[in-house]
């Protein structure tokens, strides 16, 4: 099946678009979703889509630049733009980027629909080519997995940061170097530079650094996302953090 991400900032649309559309009968599966372009930038890797709706209005970073990032680091990836009235003139001026269709919000399930029917003949056309990993004939070992690891020590707070670009960067295959990486590390590419981001964050906690602030100096603008990463990383938020190492 076709693999989905839906970008949205608004949660109800997403459960919307879920719901409304017939996703199995266009053999399609909504695998993703993401409520700003920093958010799918650093999930984008794990859930793999071969579909990606896109609001062109988000915070943090907005639909135009999540797909200036997108296409140049995922030349295949279709991409539809939502857009509300007043902003579609806005968007149809970016007509330089590889976007699939733009679409009025709100969306009219017939009306995707009829898109997405589109769009799956396309992919049904290319996924009879061979897509092969092209994988360098030089491996991957230890030693270039140590300079990775450096590189993202030192580019991490870097919001566009992710597995594709530094893959782009040392000239491998995402797939190929995300494999390798595991099989060195024991983690996954995005565990490790979570992990990497986390703990500058705790770092900046102890500081008294606002949440806001501290989100944006590792490389996470988008503070909603930033709050889950480290949530999940810390065991507890990060006002909860700060509060534990300042009490005495």
């Amino acid at each position: 099946m076709y693999r989905v991400m839906l970008i949205d900032d608004e949660e109800s649309a997403r459960k919307l678009m879920k719901a409304s559309i017939k996703w199995e009968s266009l053999d399609m599966e909504v695998v993703g979703e993401a409520a700003s372009g920093i958010e799918a930038i650093n999930v984008i890797d794990d859930m793999k889509p071969d579909i990606a709706f896109v609001d062109i209005s988000m915070p943090f970073m907005n639909g135009i630049e999540f797909t200036e990032i997108a296409t140049n680091r995922y030349p295949d990836l279709v991409i539809i733009i939502m857009t509300a009235f007043d902003e579609f003139e806005y968007a149809r001026k970016c007509v330089s980027l590889p976007v699939f269709d733009y679409m009025l919000k709100p969306m009219v399930r017939s009306e995707v629909t009829e898109v997405l029917t589109k769009v799956k003949k396309r992919l049904d056309e290319r996924s009879e080519k061979d897509e092969a990993d092209n994988e360098p004939s030089g491996d991957l070992g230890s030693s270039s997995i140590d300079q990775i690891k450096k590189y993202i020590e030192n580019n991490y707070t870097d919001s566009k940061l992710n597995l594709t670009s530094v893959a782009q960067n040392f000239g491998f295959s995402a797939s190929y170097l995300s494999r390798k990486f595991k099989q060195e590390t024991g983690k996954n590419f995005v565990e490790f530079l979570t992990e990497c981001r986390m703990n500058a964050a705790m770092k900046l906690a102890l500081t008294n650094m606002k949440m806001f602030n501290a989100s944006n100096e590792v490389g996470i603008p988008d503070p909603n996302y930033f709050g889950r990463c480290f949530k999940k990383f810390a065991g507890m938020s990060y006002s909860e953090y700060v509060a534990s190492k300042h009490t005495s």
